[in-house]
């Protein structure tokens, strides 16, 4: 499904320039009581993350986490917890520490909540932007079945209205679906990625998490330096006033790229790309709430892993390819989204 959007003709939105040797990096993490061997993992590695992105990149990192479980009564802890950006490991690896998996109550979590605190943190304006979520459970709202709050967030947090806030910004959103508890909700973390441009990562375990954060921040880094050019087509059609096909355009920016030789890095899983995005996945990406997704949304009982125990994830670097394009097409609309 392509999604066309008419812009006014004579309007041109200029963008924050992001800078690819600045990142800041966000972690959304569920610290209910399955997430243990996650939150281990990335304390365990958080030095060997940032000095692989650094020695890489020559990046300039900030790092920051948002924890969340769930509201009362589910659990009795906290809903969320935030710790804003720094430049220090240290202090990363100190709120890493202090993070513990329990609680959680039923299957749904504060994933809204979390996603609204993210969207909040002090995000540099020039920064490469990169959110990670990592999750084994559903937003409150999604279905109806066990679920204490089957009509969503009980403070009233959409996440399909935060995620765009955040695609708005210029926050890239990567979902590590913990599976198989993630499967039957997948396809609505592919399309809240999709929104951002982001990529869904699916995981059977925690052992590979250090290299889909490492290779996931250096693809979307090595993208952001061809985002001008994405941004130049785009504009051009605002100015025209013609309406934006997404499919159309995507395979115009593919052209102008290899047309100018792009390289690009790419996370792969077991060297083959990542499962792009289905009809369905864009079609609930269409929806601005929770409810419309709730309305439409396909509940697989048993939806088959993308996953195994087995799985290496690397970086390697190609030709920009054409879902790269379509990833980029997206951040540029939503970028200039904000501007209208």
């Amino acid at each position: 499904m392509a999604s066309n959007i008419q812009y006014q003709k004579g309007e041109r939105p200029d963008l924050a320039k992001h800078d690819s040797a600045v990142l800041d990096l966000a972690f959304a993490m569920d610290c209910t009581g399955s997430m243990s061997s996650y939150i281990h993992t990335a304390r365990d590695n958080i030095r060997k993350i940032v000095e692989d992105i650094v020695a890489a990149e020559k990046s300039d990192v900030r790092l920051a986490l948002v924890e969340y479980r769930d509201h009362p009564p589910q659990d009795s802890s906290f809903v969320t917890r935030v710790h804003d950006f720094t430049p220090s490991i240290g202090t990363m690896k100190k709120w890493l520490d202090a993070c513990s998996a329990q609680g959680g109550g039923d299957t749904p979590e504060a994933v809204a909540d979390a996603l609204h605190d993210v969207l909040k943190l002090s995000w540099r304006e020039n920064a490469t932007k990169i959110c990670v979520l990592i999750s084994d459970a559903p937003p409150h709202g999604l279905s109806p079945n066990g679920d204490t709050f089957p009509e969503g967030c009980p403070a009233g947090l959409d996440p399909m209205v935060t995620v765009r806030e955040l695609a708005q910004k210029g926050v890239t959103l990567y979902s590590v679906g913990c599976e198989p508890a993630i499967n039957q909700y997948r396809d609505f973390f592919m399309a809240l990625v999709y929104i951002t441009g982001g990529q869904y990562v699916p995981l059977a375990g925690s052992k590979m998490l250090t290299q889909v954060i490492i290779g996931g921040a250096q693809e979307e880094i090595s993208l952001e330096k061809w985002m001008a050019e994405v941004d130049e087509e785009i504009k051009k059609e605002m100015e025209a006033g013609r309406k934006i096909n997404d499919e159309e355009m995507s395979h115009v920016i593919h052209r102008k790229l290899k047309s100018k030789g792009a390289v690009s890095k790419q996370l792969m899983q077991n060297k083959m790309a990542l499962r792009s995005e289905t009809d369905d996945v864009r079609k609930y990406a269409e929806y601005t709430t929770l409810g419309a997704v709730r309305g439409g949304y396909k509940m697989a009982a048993h939806a088959p892993s993308m996953a195994t125990h087995s799985d290496v994830y690397e970086c390697e670097e190609a030709e920009t390819s054409l879902a790269q394009a379509t990833r980029m097409v997206q951040k540029s609309k939503q970028r200039m989204m904000k501007k209208f």
